[in-house]
């Protein structure tokens, strides 16, 4: 029975430890609790979960308003998580409770997505206007001498077929633009293959085109640096943009239309943090000024959180007029 006592002494001993142990981790554990937001955020703040698109804007946008709740902790968010989505797959994943906020959101190339999903996200402010997309080929090629002389519309393509090699250089094919190309193609019986193959092969091509004064036609949309690297014109189109002309089972023989970067978020975000929903729904840059931070990212290879920053310094009444509204 000796023997057994030093034994039992030392269980007695660690027992009382793990109790003590115990009731601290569960101290803890509420004071954690106390300290944490509803959506998860460790200062009281959410956490958004933010789909961002595989183009250039989307990045800058995102990496903006991510320093904007960092700087300004009282909208009630933490911090912004993006995940790169196609327009798509972010508005399934909205549907679905899985995203709370999609920038450069494109209208109206993205509003039937728009539409599916309104019960459970809200439009709210756009953050530029009148950004055109289209056809494009260098200006060269069209002018006189050029091996595309005399090209001035979309409709006249097939006549030129043979010096652009019968293809519309497209980007990625999982954007609304490259479904509404395909209709376009058809609705003017163009004769050329679709070629897509992603934005980033798509603009070698043009860089190789343009440095081998070779004739390219390929389609673009601002905001862009391509504006302001290389001289392009955009074709001419017959037939301006109606409503429906695009959309699946469209007759396709129509512009595509200047678009809007709008901002939705969902309703759910807009009750765990109404000031921050607010604040999106002031967000505005200009065309300009986005594309000028684009040449950044993408010619300069500055990171986007940079640029941002530099930006945001640079233009601080603007940002003071969106987080406060005046």
């Amino acid at each position: 029975m000796q023997m057994l006592i030093p034994s039992v002494r030392r269980w007695s001993v660690l027992a009382l430890v793990l109790v003590l142990a115990t009731g601290v981790a569960a101290c803890g554990d509420d004071d954690e609790s106390e300290q944490s937001g509803g959506g998860g955020g460790g200062d009281g703040g959410v956490t958004v979960k933010a789909a961002e698109f595989t183009w250039s804007a989307a990045k800058v946008t995102n990496a903006i308003l991510s320093e904007v709740v960092k700087q300004n902790p009282d909208l009630g968010v933490e911090k912004i998580d993006s995940k790169q989505l196609d327009p798509p797959a972010a508005w399934a994943g909205a549907q679905r409770g899985d995203i709370d906020l999609l920038t450069e959101v494109a209208l109206p190339n993205q509003q039937p997505l728009a539409d599916k999903a309104k019960d459970k996200v809200d439009l709210l402010g756009k953050t530029y206007t009148g950004a055109n997309q289209g056809w494009f080929v260098p200006s060269s090629v069209v002018e006189p001498g050029g091996e595309a002389e005399g090209l001035k519309s979309v409709t006249q393509l097939n006549d030129y077929k043979d010096a652009f090699d019968g293809k519309l250089i497209d980007a990625d094919p999982g954007w609304v633009s490259t479904q509404q190309n395909t209709l376009r193609l058809k609705g003017y019986g163009i004769d050329f293959q679709h070629v897509t193959s992603g934005e980033a092969a798509e603009l070698a091509q043009l860089k190789r085109a343009t440095e081998r004064e070779e004739p390219i036609v390929l389609y673009l949309y601002r905001p862009h640096w391509v504006f302001t690297e290389y001289d392009v014109t955009q074709l001419e189109e017959p037939n301006p943009y109606k409503p429906g002309c695009l959309d699946e089972g469209g007759e396709g023989d129509c512009a595509m239309p200047p678009y809007s970067a709008a901002v939705a978020a969902s309703k759910d975000l807009a009750e765990k943090a109404p000031k921050f929903v607010a604040m999106l729904k002031r967000f505005k840059i200009p065309l300009e000024e986005v594309e000028g931070m684009l040449k950044q990212v993408d010619i300069e290879k500055k990171p986007a959180d940079q640029v941002a920053s530099e930006w945001m310094e640079a233009n601080k009444s603007t940002v003071d007029s969106w987080v406060s509204g005046s």
